[in-house]
């Protein structure tokens, strides 16, 4: 497609698009690889998101639904269907806040701490491979030039 474009407008700059369109192949072919891996454990790439946040958070950190629905950037209604279904199979609970009466906190089951940690070592291996056919100087090349591309996308603020 991008040799039709440029057979049409010979002086159209087609570098950033060929970024731009082999990222967004690249994105889908990582969520479908995702899913699959994280459907064996009978959970979705947004429940594992969740999940993450819990079982990464420093020891005595205290999240709340509002901060968790910030920091993953979702809807608020988004994260409570998914902290829902969550606390339903047992992976987190609701307990309430001592600093807030109205309000909760979520904490990680110790079910939910063994999946989660299955899911993604699950997922790293899949990973590995889909980008084996670089070396871990090409991997480290790839890795810092995404994430200057990230540091001009994102806020500093919405880094995960």
């Amino acid at each position: 497609m991008l040799e039709r474009w440029r057979a049409l407008y010979p002086d159209l700059e087609l570098g950033p698009y060929q970024v731009t369109a082999r990222l967004s192949r690249a994105a889908l072919h990582i969520a479908r690889s995702q899913e699959a891996v994280f459907a064996r454990f009978e959970l979705n790439r947004g429940e594992v998101g969740v999940l993450s946040a819990l079982r990464t958070a420093p020891p005595g950190a205290k999240l709340t639904p509002t901060k968790l629905f910030r920091g993953l950037m979702l809807s608020s209604a988004g994260m409570t269907s998914r902290l829902d279904r969550l606390e339903r199979r047992g992976l987190l609970r609701r307990v309430p806040d001592p600093d807030d009466r109205r309000g909760v906190l979520l904490e990680l089951t110790p079910v939910g701490r063994r999946l989660v940690d299955r899911a993604v070592a699950a997922n790293t291996a899949e990973e590995a491979k889909l980008v084996g056919v670089l070396n871990p100087r090409e991997t480290d090349a790839v890795a810092g030039l995404l994430q200057k591309l990230l540091d001009r996308l994102e806020p500093p603020n919405a880094k995960p």
